[in-house]
């Protein structure tokens, strides 16, 4: 986006005409679909460093809803099978959540899959110098250059997490099919599997636009002089 204030002729010191120059919003996502196609590889990494973490967030929910679901059938015999697959419940607990250690491994996760996004983002704004800096000498203003890493992030989030949370969502119920049989998906409420599901990956795409917010700020304010001046 440009802004331009252009003088008429004999009328400088009282009407100025101002002339804006807008980029669409489609061109802004046709831009970023290019460069991580560009980056594949290296978008392909930071995907999978969120992939992982958002399927093992799935998996530990999805489980959960499982066990849930074999103890609201009030039978003792799923019970003690729930009992015996390591769930910490109590004689009149109806439901179970994650324990302590869970929560502990899911958070430093998910911390490591941040610290990833932020290190892979800011090696591709290194890469990125020339562009930028082009792209700020024919007129793209600061929040161009945001709205752009924004949207790869977004993108690669919306996918990574997708992927992720249906990878620990499936492998979480065919660990329960082998470990308590048929009747664990019969019991199991398939509404709070789908709230899981949308959990997971709500969480992913929060934590890759999380990553990118300082990588994105380093390449909004780069100055074009000093962009076009760095060697590649």
């Amino acid at each position: 986006m440009v802004d331009q204030h252009i003088p008429l002729s004999g009328k400088e010191d009282t009407t100025s005409v101002n002339r804006q120059i807008v980029l669409p919003f489609a061109k802004s996502v046709e831009i970023s679909l290019k460069s991580i196609k560009v980056r594949f590889f290296r978008s392909l990494i930071t995907t999978m460093s969120l992939v992982l973490a958002v399927s093992f967030l799935g998996f530990v929910r999805v489980s959960n809803d499982v066990a849930n679901g074999l103890l609201a059938t009030q039978d003792r015999q799923l019970r003690q099978a729930v009992i015996r697959a390591g769930y910490d419940i109590g004689p009149t607990d109806t439901n179970v959540g994650a324990s302590p250690k869970q929560r502990w491994i899911i958070i430093l996760s998910l911390m490591v899959c941040v610290v990833g996004i932020v290190n892979a983002q800011l090696m591709a704004v290194t890469e990125r110098f020339r562009e930028i800096g082009t792209m700020k000498c024919l007129g793209a203003l600061d929040r161009f250059i945001l709205r752009l890493f924004i949207l790869e992030a977004g993108m690669q989030g919306l996918v990574g997490a997708g992927a992720g949370a249906l990878a620990g969502a499936l492998f979480a119920l065919i660990g329960a099919l082998l470990r308590y049989g048929p009747v664990s998906l019969a019991e199991v409420s398939w509404v709070a599997v789908m709230g899981s599901f949308a959990i997971a990956i709500a969480v992913g795409c929060i934590l890759s636009l999380i990553g990118v917010l300082y990588p994105a700020v380093v390449a909004a304010r780069m100055q074009p002089v000093e962009a076009m001046r760095v060697e590649q």
